[in-house]
């Protein structure tokens, strides 16, 4: 009956110890996974975007033309975040709608910020997160030349203090409208490039659309999933 009992009273005293610790456990297992999360999903926060400027859309419709010659000049985090917007920004939030149609709603366009000469903003590749108007961080460094090397050498690529870069993710798409919708998301790229040349204009930056690239080389630069095919390129700059 002693050996019994003492027996009993271990286990009472392991489950015991158990429950006491679990909260501890928990609570620490809790805080960790919140930071991860927290790490996971920081937001650089962008300038407000402009509604209203000093030009109009016949103005910027005349002026527009391919640049591909810029100055040593960083851009202005607040000029980024306008061009930024004007790519895939939110225009409408009640519905979340966005500054370039989009097939069914179901926008399948990516736009990273390539930065190499911002100023307010560390060199590295960041992915522009429309609801919030802020930026992802993907990776640091100033990653221009290694872009460079994968668009044919194209000066422009690294001599402008940064590229913005327009992906796909046809499933996004395709899962709705079947093959047809490969082809709209290659209608819905020329108009968030359009959008950024006109934008550009207005603020009397420079930029052109590049096309010619290794695909899967500015996948590896850029840090992007397998799915998210690389569409334009877009250096900007003075």
């Amino acid at each position: 009956m002693i050996l019994r009992h003492g027996k009993w009273t271990g286990i009472f005293l392991l489950v015991a110890g158990i429950y006491l610790l679990l909260p501890v456990i928990c609570l620490e297992g809790g805080l960790m996974m919140f930071s991860k999360k927290i790490k996971a999903q920081e937001i650089f926060a962008l300038p407000d975007f402009a509604a209203k400027g000093n030009m109009t859309v016949e103005q910027a419709l005349k002026n527009r033309h391919s640049t591909r010659s810029f100055t040593s000049e960083a851009l202005g985090l607040e000029e980024a975040g306008q061009l930024l917007w004007a790519a895939q920004g939110i225009n409408r939030p009640q519905k979340k709608y966005r500054t370039a149609p989009s097939a069914g709603a179901l926008f399948p366009l990516e736009v990273f910020l390539v930065a190499g000469k911002i100023d307010g903003l560390e060199p590295g590749v960041y992915r522009y997160l429309p609801p919030e108007h802020g930026l992802s961080r993907i990776k640091t460094g100033d990653l221009r030349r290694d872009l460079y090397n994968q668009a044919l050498r194209q000066s422009s690529v690294v001599n402008a203090p940064a590229v913005i870069v327009i992906s796909g993710i046809y499933e996004r798409t395709t899962g709705r409208y079947g093959d047809r919708g490969r082809q709209y998301v290659h209608m819905e790229v020329g108009h968030a490039g359009q959008n950024i040349h006109l934008q550009a204009e207005a603020l009397n930056l420079g930029t052109v659309v590049i096309g010619a690239f290794n695909d899967s080389g500015v996948q590896q630069v850029l840090g992007l999933e397998q799915n998210e095919i690389p569409m334009y390129l877009m250096p900007v700059g003075r």
